[in-house]
């Protein structure tokens, strides 16, 4: 699995909740219509729609047929990842290293085959991205390789946290490594083993791994 990048309609309810938290759109008036949104916006029909929806999810806006879309709430609680747009890297290395070893074990346990191709896919690439010294592409397959394996765990909650940190984690790849494969290199082996326990079935040994991989004893 790619990791997921913001849409356009995730960034438009963003900036619609800056709107409202600043007062351009007060509570209990009317939003412009969806052309004026989408030149204010420069998005086309299906973005705003959908930021639209985002909002009524949440109890921000209620949607009237045939009357208009109102705000209805400035109760807004921040999202997880604007919260970790603002945290420290060692925060978030903190809170993927916490769920790594957890993840790792479930997957174990949860995997189907369609998991294991997948996480296969990313090993190999990881592999052979950094035997080219291909270091941006490097980076974001392995980071790719422990999200297949959060994507296997059976735990949604646990998956999208772990997405959301992981994000954040490859950014922090890209300012810290210096275009530098070696790293990578040497702990292909370690994710070897992991994937194989992984396959095996063997969710103690995948945990233990996975915590070894994060305490980078290999």
């Amino acid at each position: 699995m790619q990791i997921q990048r913001r849409t356009l309609a995730q960034e438009v309810a963003e900036r619609l909740i800056e709107g409202i938290l600043n007062d351009e759109f007060t509570v209990g008036t009317k939003l412009p219509i969806e052309a004026e949104l989408m030149k204010m916006y420069g998005v086309g029909r299906s973005s705003i729609r959908e930021a639209i929806k985002i909002l009524s999810i949440k109890g921000i806006l209620n949607v009237q047929q045939g009357v208009g879309t109102f705000v209805v709430s400035k109760n807004i609680q921040e999202s997880l990842e604007s919260q970790m747009d603002k945290a420290q890297i060692e925060d978030v290395f903190e809170v993927r290293s916490l769920l790594d070893s957890k993840i790792a074990g479930k997957a174990a346990i949860h995997r189907t085959e369609e998991d294991l191709k997948s996480i296969k896919m990313y090993l190999d690439l990881r592999n052979k991205l950094a035997e080219e010294n291909k270091a941006a592409e490097c980076y974001e397959a392995d980071i790719n390789f422990h999200v297949a394996i959060a994507e296997a765990c059976g735990n949604t909650l646990l998956k999208e946290i772990y997405i959301i940190a992981s994000k954040h984690i490859l950014r922090s790849f890209e300012s810290s490594h210096n275009n530098n494969t070696e790293p990578f290199k040497i702990s292909q082996k370690i994710h070897t083993r992991l994937f194989k326990s992984i396959e095996n079935k063997d969710s103690e040994k995948a945990a233990f791994i996975a915590q070894q991989i994060v305490d980078r004893i290999y």
